[in-house]
Formats: structure tokens, C-alpha cells, sequence
């Protein structure tokens, strides 16, 4: 939503503003295509005013300013008078609280009519206020490619209903799927996915959103110690934790506690707050070897348990599980929840490359060297592939020196 030239203000306070805005004209009933597009143009004539004359309320001026643009833009000129004496009157600004207004909007654009990517799109330009370009750069795309996505996404949002209650559990998905978009271009989703669940954690009591703003913090925490000097993947059991951020990892910790606190028999966690759990008692580890795996483990059941059936629909959380099995009861039994695994997922890279960290476990360096190397001929993610390469490699190179 911001542009280059509007970020020369003051872009934090800016981005505050801009779904407030946004939310209030949609609110009204506006079209949202036609409001985004007034609210650009409110933010172009903020960027001529402010700095000789600042407002005293930024909201209600570029509100203000807004309406008048969308007014003008469909005014006939018979109206032309009734209109503008309607309008030229500064509003008062709405009153929801800024996190109602960052909701609504949240729900605006996760849409269930709406893709899953133009969700995405969508969510991070209205309501994370980036330009189009920067979207587009951070998914590798051109930025005429996402231009048409964000279009098509407010076309089919033309003659909505936009002021019904949404489903939380789809904003919640769509953020978690901004986070896990990475870190490439000129962006950082994963930071700006953080951002957002901080607003949407103060517009509504849901749990969940506790557990997936907690989830981010305590995986982001790792992020520095994620890849060496070269750029290349480090597992997690080779990290060097004195990398890791502690402070986020403080913080990921307090936000769980708090809504697991609140958690009863009938209501139990759910899987971003679970998810959060595994997280925490990785982070608290001090060291590999010091890893609470049962616990780790107990988590894992609670997670599969979630699922009628966790193989297919959850496969991550099975793997994962399967890892636990093994540090908890021997790599021989985290093999046969493998195996049990295999007619679903043995066509998967992961698999295999759970299957190799087992075999490792278990001190099979050779059958470990193969399954890395299956692993890396599955993968389609680059620095993934050749992360498993190199397990192949140092597996092999192990098992010869012995």
C-alpha cells in the first residue's frame, strides 16, 4: 500500500494507520479495490502536506482526504454539491480499537473465495502496507505477475459482503504461510508475518494466535544459526546456540505460557500452540544432547491426535514424531514408525530423510549415507538438496574411515 516516496514519513506510523483507514471505508460499505486506491492517493497528498503541516489527527485526515477521493471518483454533476457538503466535514475516526480494524481487514483478505497465494498477496499489501514490487520480490515473481494476482484478488472481492465475521483459523493460515515464505528478497515475511500476528494477538482472544505469534518467535530466535558462513543449512542438533536469540526465545516462551494458562479440559491446546511447545523445549535446550525428547514427544501425540487421519494430513507432525520415537525408545523403534509410514509417504524427500538421521541414530552409517542420498535426489528446494548432499557425503566418508 505504502509507496517509495510515501515511506520518506514516518513509515512505522504510517503502516499503523493504513488498515485502520482502509478498514473504515470497506466498513462503509466502500468497494475494496476503490478504496485501496483512494487511500493511495491520501497517502500521495500526505506525502505533499505533512511536512509544512502535520494534522493533528492523521487518521481522520487521511479518512478524511479518502472519502473525498472516492466521492469524486463517482460523483455525478448533479450530485456534485450534496456530496461534497456530506463529506467535507472531518469524520470522526471509527470506534473499533486499531486491532478490530487490523482483524476486519485480516479477514477481508483471507477471503474463502480467494486462493491461498492471492490471500497471501493480498494480506501483505493491505494490510502489511507493502508496494507491489516488494511482494513481488520476495516471492521471486515479476512484479507485473503479482500486479495480476492482486488485481484478480480485489476483483473477486468485488460486490462482497465484507462485513460478516471471518474465520479465524483461515487468518492464522494465511499468516503461518507468509512466515514460512522465508527470507528472500528485499523482505522479510517471516519478520513481517511477526508484525502482523502482534496486531492480530491485541484484536482477538483466540488462543491460537497466542500459539502461532509464539510458534514464529521461537523459530525466528534460531535464525542466525541457521546457515554458516557459506550460506549452507545447519541442522538444528549442529547449531551453535550462542547464536541463537535469547530475548525472542524469552518472549515465545511468556506469550505460550500465558495462553496455555488459559487452556481447560474442554478446550485443550491446539496445533500452533502444540507446535510453539516442541519449539520451546528445543530452544531451552542448551545443547543437543540435552533435548527433553519425551517431552518432545508427549507434544507429538497431542499433535497427531488432532488429525482423524495425521499420515496424510499432518505428515510433517508423523515424521517428526517418528524422530521423537527414536531419541526416546531407540532408533530401532523410530524405524518402524518409519516403516509403518512408508506406503504414504516413502515417495517423499523427508522421509527419507528422517529414515537417514535414524539409521545414523543407530550408528548404520551406510544405510544412513543411502538414505540422505535418496533424500537428495527427491528434493526439490535447492539449498535443501544440497544440504542432504553433503549428509550423503560426510555419512559415506564416515562409514569408509571405519
Amino acid at each position: 500500500m505504502l509507496d517509495d516516496g510515501t515511506r520518506g514519513l514516518d513509515e512505522g506510523a504510517l503502516r499503523a494507520l493504513v488498515p485502520r483507514v482502509l478498514a473504515a471505508l470497506i466498513r462503509r460499505g466502500e468497494d475494496f479495490d476503490a478504496a485501496e486506491d483512494a487511500l493511495q492517493q491520501a497517502l500521495l497528498e500526505a506525502l505533499r502536506v505533512w511536512p509544512e503541516h502535520p494534522p493533528r489527527d492523521p487518521h481522520a485526515w487521511l479518512t478524511t482526504v479518502a472519502t473525498r477521493r472516492l466521492v469524486d471518483a463517482r460523483r455525478s454533476e448533479a450530485a456534485r454539491q450534496r456530496r461534497e457538503e456530506a463529506t467535507y466535514a472531518e469524520p470522526r475516526p471509527a470506534a473499533t480499537e486499531a486491532g478490530d480494524d487490523t482483524l476486519f481487514l485480516l479477514f477481508c483478505c483471507c477471503h474463502p473465495d480467494l486462493a491461498p497465494a492471492s490471500q497471501v498477496a493480498l494480506t501483505l499489501r493491505a494490510v502489511g502496507g507493502l508496494t507491489t514490487r516488494e511482494i513481488a520480490d520476495a516471492f521471486y515473481v515479476p512484479e507485473a505477475t503479482m500486479a495480476q494476482r492482486i488485481s484478480r484478488a480485489k476483483g473477486t472481492l468485488r460486490g462482497r459482503r465484507l462485513d460478516q465475521p471471518g474465520d479465524v483459523a483461515v487468518v492464522l493460515r494465511v499468516l503461518y504461510l507468509v512466515y514460512t515464505a522465508g527470507h528472500a528478497g528485499r523482505v522479510d515475511l517471516a519478520a513481517e508475518a511477526i508484525r502482523l500476528a502482534r496486531q492480530l494477538t491485541l484484536a482477538t482472544e483466540e488462543p491460537e494466535a497466542r500459539g502461532l505469534l509464539a510458534l514464529m518467535l521461537l523459530n525466528h530466535a534460531r535464525l542466525p544459526a541457521r546457515l554458516d558462513a557459506g550460506g549452507r543449512i545447519v541442522p538444528l542438533d549442529r547449531q551453535d546456540r550462542g547464536l541463537w536469540d535469547t530475548r525472542e526465545i524469552a518472549e515465545g516462551v511468556h506469550v505460550l505460557q500465558s495462553t496455555l494458562a488459559t487452556q481447560t479440559d474442554d478446550r485443550p491446546p491446539g496445533r500452533y500452540q502444540i507446535e510453539a511447545a516442541i519449539a520451546a523445549l528445543h530452544d531451552d535446550a542448551t545443547s543437543a544432547e540435552e533435548t527433553d525428547w519425551p517431552q518432545i514427544l508427549a507434544w507429538y501425540d497431542d499433535l497427531v491426535a488432532l488429525s482423524d487421519d495425521p499420515v496424510r494430513q499432518e505428515p510433517a507432525a508423523v515424521l517428526g514424531r517418528a524422530v521423537a520415537v527414536g531419541h526416546v525408545h531407540g532408533a530401532a523403534a523410530g524405524l518402524r514408525e518409519t516403516d509403518r509410514l512408508r506406503e504414504v509417504l516413502g515417495d517423499r524427500h523427508r522421509w527419507h530423510a528422517v529414515r537417514g538421521h535414524l539409521h545414523e541414530l543407530a550408528g548404520d552409517v551406510p544405510a544412513a549415507g543411502a538414505a540422505y542420498a535418496e533424500a537428495a535426489r527427491r528434493a526439490t528446494d535447492v539449498a535443501e538438496r544440497d544440504h542432504l548432499v553433503r549428509q550423503a557425503a560426510r555419512a559415506r566418508a564416515s562409514a569408509a574411515a571405519r
